[in-house]
């Protein structure tokens, strides 16, 4: 299973939550619902270097995708999805 790391609030996050609404392989996660899921985002984004690109233009990094392997990806086309 892939989980989504986001918020309903960012359009690219709900973009993508619309895509995978109704299916078993997505996981969606909102890091706003309950600090758990922020520090759980926060540690990725703090020791990933996917992120890097992300913290260095000063965005986010959501939505964010957690592949079964524990690889990181940010580009939704990585899983799959537009």
């Amino acid at each position: 299973m892939i989980t989504v790391y986001g918020m309903p609030s960012c359009p690219d996050c709900a973009a993508v939550e619309e895509q995978i609404r109704g299916r078993e392989d997505f996981r969606m996660v909102d890091i706003g619902a309950h600090v758990v899921h922020l520090k759980a985002f926060l540690h990725l984004r703090d020791t990933c270097p996917e992120f890097d690109e992300a913290r260095r233009m000063g965005y986010a990094g959501i939505p964010c995708f957690v592949l079964e392997d524990g690889s990181v990806t940010l580009d939704p086309k990585d899983v799959g999805l537009e």
